[in-house]
């Protein structure tokens, strides 16, 4: 219990974040699944609540940084380095879908509270910072307007994915995996005629802002 008493508060929430889901799908993402995680893990209950507040956003907040971290740690660098930047991209999406499969409840009241008005800024910096983390995982360094333009084509493939993911009951969430490698494939055959359009090079770039009109899907 000491040693529980000596965790900083960014030390809790990254020890309670992976099992905030778990509760949250029973309890909401309210102060009683906080306080669950908290008696789960052998933490003060008021160091837990003092850790995310009673604000359900950064509990999903968390959550989600976890999933980060766990996303990068279920792909080495030299496994993500053999593939091409399309297999990459899919990959980081369906660790991700892997890491979310078995809390999808929690990952629907989730979505439906970033879905409120009162959330939306929050929401796009959390679905942002996804996208992000998935395209440097992938090696993207660029710097200019393809920078933001690439995650915010691949927020949007993400957050279709997600849609498509939560009432999934295919084996091994396969008609998630196949509806990824679509809409992926649909990013490339729009970026292909681009290049023969504008005469650019070709190569495999999710960079392609003026795809997202065309993903009928909403960001979260």
């Amino acid at each position: 219990m000491s040693d529980m008493q000596d965790l900083t508060l960014d030390e809790v929430r990254a020890l309670l974040a992976p099992i905030l889901p778990r509760h949250a799908a029973f309890d909401g993402w309210r102060p009683q699944a906080v306080a669950m995680a908290a008696q789960e893990k052998g933490v003060d209950p008021d160091i837990a609540a003092l850790a995310f507040g009673k604000n359900a956003v950064d509990m999903i907040d968390a959550w989600f940084a976890n999933i980060d971290t766990a996303m990068l740690a279920a792909l080495a660098p030299e496994t993500l380095a053999s593939l091409s930047v399309r297999r990459r991209i899919i990959a980081l999406v369906e660790a991700r879908l892997d890491l979310l499969a078995s809390d999808r409840d929690a990952l629907r009241r989730a979505l439906a509270i970033l879905a409120l008005p009162v959330n939306a800024p929050r929401a796009a910096k959390l679905a942002w910072r996804a996208a992000d983390t998935m395209w440097r995982a992938a090696g993207d360094v660029a710097t200019d307007l393809n920078h933001y333009s690439k995650r915010a084509t691949l927020t949007t493939v993400y957050a279709s994915c997600l849609l498509v993911f939560l009432d999934d009951e295919s084996e091994g969430h396969a008609d998630s995996r196949a509806f990824l490698a679509r809409r992926v494939e649909d990013v490339m055959r729009f970026e292909k005629a681009k290049a023969q359009f504008t005469g650019a090079a070709g190569g495999e770039r999710l960079s392609l802002s003026r795809f997202i009109g065309r993903l009928r899907y909403p960001a979260i």
